[in-house]
């Protein structure tokens, strides 16, 4: 019995994931035919509405109006992004020794489990000098997100500071997104979340993505929730190390978190050699790193 209704469950995904997808086109396509003609076409297809329903409606009734609800769903405060800022991290590389604080923060913050993680500090092997180095590796919060381009219902986006969010309130779980980042900086809530109880009657905050919900993707935020605040994000200020600059590029500007010195965005990268993970793909990721030197 238990095979017999996983394979109906799966099977009930797939058939859901292609009337979606059927969807999305028909939008588009009754957007202007509804102009010309009210009379129902007698085709249905399946839409989720802004309460996260999945119901039937008639093609004809689709149009530019009908979505007018759905618009103002998505410009609830967490799909704001701060006027007039460009967030972005700068890593040195050279000084981080693998305290892991920054993890122990991230976790805290965000309802994540002891084996989840929306930053990972990883051991790097440098074949030149035959050595290791320790690299962390949040969301890079790419410019051009290959993972909000495949995302089928608006639930990961990119906000006009640089930051790239998850709505779990829309998200379906179909891991498209995980699938289409190149940096594996996503992972998936297989089961209840940390604390689950704990916070089940807390109002849902978008740029802290918490509470954090079974069968939904998560990820890094930047902390969007401190940065509207004015603050540092939670990794940046638990690094005892001083690993982590963040700061808006369209000031120039970075902050490190451990020693709280402002400096400038430009003249850091220049001077320290910085680059960006796989800058052939495209992505153009707003996480630079400094390389490890040799002390």
């Amino acid at each position: 019995m238990t095979e017999t209704k996983g394979n109906r469950d799966r099977d009930s995904r797939r058939k859901f994931l292609r009337n979606f997808g059927a969807a999305g086109t028909s939008l588009l396509i009754a957007g202007c035919s509804t102009k010309e003609s009210n009379a129902k076409s007698g085709e249905k297809i399946k839409v989720l509405n802004q309460n996260q329903q999945l119901v039937e409606v008639d093609v004809s009734d689709i149009s530019p109006a009908t979505m007018q609800a759905d618009k103002k769903y998505l410009k609830k405060k967490g799909r704001t992004g701060i006027p007039g800022r460009k967030f972005v991290m700068v890593v040195d590389l050279a000084k981080c020794k693998n305290a892991r604080q920054c993890m122990k923060a991230c976790q805290g913050a965000h309802q994540l489990k002891p084996e989840q993680h929306h930053i990972n500090v990883l051991e790097m092997e440098d074949e030149k000098s035959n050595s290791t180095y320790f690299m962390p590796k949040p969301c890079q919060h790419c410019d051009n997100p290959s993972c909000v381009t495949v995302c089928p219902v608006d639930a990961t986006f990119k906000r006009s500071d640089g930051i790239v969010l998850i709505d779990n309130e829309r998200c379906i779980g179909c891991r498209f997104c995980i699938a289409a980042c190149p940096y594996s900086a996503r992972t998936f809530n297989w089961t209840e979340p940390r604390d689950a109880e704990k916070y089940k009657d807390v109002p849902y905050d978008m740029e802290l993505n918490v509470p954090q919900k079974k069968g939904t993707v998560t990820k890094c935020a930047f902390s969007a929730d401190r940065v509207r605040e004015g603050k540092l994000p939670y990794c940046v200020s638990a690094c005892p190390n001083g690993v982590y600059y963040f700061g808006d590029e369209n000031q120039d500007l970075v902050t490190n978190g451990t020693t709280r010195e402002t400096v400038r965005l430009s003249h850091l990268l220049e001077d320290n050699a910085a680059y960006t993970l796989m800058p052939e793909l495209g992505t153009k990721p707003r996480v630079y790193y400094l390389p490890p030197r040799k002390s």
